[in-house]
């Protein structure tokens, strides 16, 4: 969704077709963050391309950053706590986009 509404709110599918890297940098970035935090073992080898899978299932469906507090505000509260901290941004990529869209 994030990517998606950055490149003007195209569908899901047109995201995971056409922007594949930078979803996979996302996910990427979102799948390390919330496993560290959460104490988890993901397959960082294979959720790119199992949630890409997931895309290509709902790539009807457009794209817009809504109902933040419980679809990015984990991480984006993640990213404002460790920085509060004097931390690094646990998700870089992800606040940036979250700023880049005017979400936060």
């Amino acid at each position: 969704m994030l990517v998606g509404a950055k490149h003007g709110g195209v569908t899901v599918g047109e995201v995971e077709a056409a922007h594949s890297a930078e979803v996979e940098a996302l996910i990427s970035e979102l799948g390390a963050a919330g496993a560290a935090a959460l104490g988890v073992t993901l397959d960082a080898a294979t959720l790119p391309a199992r949630l890409r899978a997931y895309a290509r299932a709902v790539a009807h469906f457009p794209t817009a950053v809504k109902e933040l507090p419980w679809r990015n505000g984990w991480f984006w509260a993640a990213s404002v706590a460790a920085e509060a901290e004097g931390g690094p941004d646990p998700t870089p990529l992800h606040s940036a986009l979250l700023r880049e869209v005017g979400a936060v």
